[in-house]
This record gives structure tokens, sequence and C-alpha cells, in this order.
């Protein structure tokens, strides 16, 4: 599963202008209604719905909220960098900074795990974490994502 896939420039956010959960979850929604073309009211409701089964804060200052919707035709990635870190009920009840949201087609099962398991792995190297907190612009955040994918093409 390639990020360059599922996120294109145009769904990075380089600094969220919200400060607290609900309203960090509502600007995800509103740049993947950019992305995909779909509702973001219906977008932040499927990623609202899945954070009251618990929180995708998965530690160490990233979350990952996903969530499933009906009539998309492929996976969608959002990545986003809040300057400050915002209280999200993560795991280590630590904030968070780096958000990666994930919106997958109802009928995406192993897609949809697949590209939940390279995102964690991507988002679990502290390495790569530092380096999205440091880096300038939407761009740079989107060639670190996708930095792996394009030396292999090399």
């Amino acid at each position: 599963m390639d990020i360059s896939t599922i996120l294109s420039p145009a769904g990075v956010i380089p600094a969220l202008r919200s400060g607290a959960k609900k309203a960090v979850l509502e600007e995800l929604a509103e740049k993947a209604a950019e992305v995909t073309g779909r509702d973001a009211g219906q977008i932040f409701s499927v990623l609202l719905d899945r954070e009251k089964l618990g929180s995708t804060g998965v530690g160490g200052g990233v979350a990952i909220p996903h969530g499933k919707l009906g009539n998309l035709d492929r996976l969608y990635m959002v990545f986003a960098r809040a300057q400050n870190p915002i209280e999200f009920d993560a795991v280590d009840e630590q904030p968070v900074d780096l958000f990666c949201m994930l919106v997958a087609p109802e009928e995406a099962g192993a897609d949809h795990l697949k590209a939940l398991a390279r995102i964690s792995r991507l988002l679990r190297n502290q390495g790569m974490c530092e380096k999205l907190r440091g880096a300038a612009s939407a761009d740079a955040i989107y060639a670190l994502l996708t930095q792996d994918e394009a030396e292999q093409a090399a």
C-alpha cells in the first residue's frame, strides 16, 4: 500500500487551525471533503462515530482517525499537523500533534486494514515524526510521507 495512492499534496494541512478534538475532526472532514468530493458533514459523522468506540490517538503524539463511507471510489488520506499539541484522549494520555485521517469505501475491508497498518508503521518511526514536525510546508510533509516510494521507484 503506497501512501501516494491514497494521499495527494492537496490532502496535507501543515498547520491545523483547530485546538480541540471535535474541531480537529471537523477540520479533517472539511479537507477530506475537498479531496473526495463527498459531504464534510457525513465524513465528520463517520469520524466521530469511530471516536466514540475508542480514541484513535495511538500514542507518541499521533492520531489516526478513520472510518468507512458509502459511495466512495477508493481510500483517501488526509495528513495534518498541529502547531500546538491537542488533547485527544490518546492511549498514552499525551496530546497529539500529528493526525493521519483515513476514509475508506464500505467494502474496503482488507485494503482499509493494509492502509492503517502502513500508516501505523510509518508513524511509529520517531525519526519520521520529528521530520514531519519540523517540515516547513505541505509539500515538504508530502515528500517525507512518500519518500520511501520515490526512492524505490528511482
